[in-house]
């Protein structure tokens, strides 16, 4: 079986790739009946050279290929048809920018494997690059800290080498005495907390955190329970909010009265309820006033979050008064960091890291029948039909 990284052809460039040419090798050494194949770039982290010093084959094209591996979405005419495809597509939330996409793919018979399907029998996703956006997000809200109000000045990541080097950075600065509350206990929370207690801030309890003053900087990891609390007053649980979360309500405040900067770390499911809305963030006692919104809901869970912003110019102000966007550093407005590609900062970290999470999942899959059934779940389409699992896009294939 011949696997090929394809050419990131999305604007803006994507640096990251499915495998680092360490990761083809360490491939092609524990299954000797496979090949990898790289096509040509010159955005990607890793250099051509890098993969071809390992022996590994890099073309200007990569047709001979049977799986073709890429990270962002394909655009419709380089799609070659016939193949299998791994990348994110964007389209199982019936996302109408990729409409097209998803019809191309289907038209062009090829067999679709979108990253984010890659799934256990629970559903839990195997692999993916949060870890990485939290690191980078985390960053950011520190970085926006220090510019905002002139107590440091930290660099870009994709300035830098890799997490050591980020890391380095924060070693220079000291943090003031300021309360943060991050949401979430997953991938992206995990590499948020990482950063936070690189700097050595304190982790507090819930009940510490809100009913205490502190002479440090602290943070608060808060999990659905703790942000979220049933209507009717009685005791919830994480399965049933999962299941059904129409019964609950918002119960942030209490953590928007005490904090200064808010990470958001978390994931929302439809029909839950928003963290904290307009009118929360008119009130007098809400305190916060830097959001690094990892999760980037627009118009979403996190009021201040009116748009995603870019590396490029990743912060903005939002007047909770006016309900409007204002100039980053406007006085009385909620600093906002609303990236939505952050690991694309951290490329190389963030390529070693998800290939390792490939070649341990979906790798073995294509060797051993798919007995774990990775595949059968991922798989989005087959013989220019959508698979059952994924029948629930045919109206919006369709256009309707």
């Amino acid at each position: 079986m011949k696997f090929a990284l394809i050419k990131e052809r999305k604007n803006p460039p994507d640096r990251r790739v499915v495998l680092s040419p360490e990761a083809c090798q360490k491939l092609m050494q524990d299954y000797p009946q496979a090949k990898v194949i790289v096509e040509s770039s010159d955005i990607r982290v890793f250099p051509d050279q890098a993969y071809s010093n390992l022996g590994i084959e890099v073309l200007d094209t990569v047709s001979a290929a049977d799986v073709l591996l890429g990270v962002k979405e394909v655009p419709v005419e380089a799609l070659i048809p016939n193949k299998k495809y791994f990348f994110f597509s964007h389209t199982i939330k019936k996302q109408s920018y990729n409409r097209k996409l998803l019809k191309a793919v289907l038209d062009k018979n090829i067999e679709l494997y979108d990253h984010e399907t890659i799934v256990q029998a629970n559903g839990a996703r195997l692999i993916g690059f949060g870890y990485y956006a939290g690191l980078v997000g985390a960053y950011n809200g520190v970085r926006a800290l220090g510019l905002r109000d002139g107590l440091y000045k930290l660099p870009k990541v994709e300035t830098l080498l890799d997490l050591d080097a980020v890391k380095k950075e924060l070693d220079k600065i000291t943090l003031p005495n300021i309360k943060i509350v991050l949401s979430g206990t997953g991938k992206v929370a995990r590499g948020a907390q990482e950063i936070l207690d690189h700097l050595n801030i304190k982790q507090v309890s819930d009940a510490l955190y809100l009913t205490s003053q502190f002479s440090e900087p602290v943070y608060c990891l808060i999990d659905v329970m703790e942000y979220n609390k049933r209507k009717d007053g009685k005791v919830g649980s994480r399965e049933e909010f999962y299941n059904d979360p129409s019964g609950y309500e918002s119960n942030f405040m209490p953590y928007a009265k005490e904090t200064d900067f808010f990470i958001a770390g978390h994931f929302y499911g439809n029909g839950a309820p928003y963290l904290f809305t307009r009118e929360d963030a008119k009130k007098a006692e809400f305190k916060i006033s830097l959001v690094a919104d990892i999760s980037c809901d627009v118009d979403g869970p996190v009021a201040s979050t009116l748009r995603a912003s870019t590396i490029a110019e990743p912060f903005y102000g939002y007047d909770p008064q006016t309900e409007t966007e204002v100039p980053f550093g406007t006085p009385n407005s909620i600093a906002v960091m609303a990236v939505d590609n952050l690991p694309c900062e951290l490329p190389n970290n963030a390529s070693r890291g998800f290939g390792f999470m490939f070649l341990e999942h979906v790798i073995p899959a294509f060797f051993n029948g798919d007995k774990d059934g990775i595949l059968a779940r991922a798989k989005m389409t087959e013989n220019g039909k959508l698979t059952p699992r994924f029948a629930y896009l045919q109206e919006y294939v369709d256009g309707e």
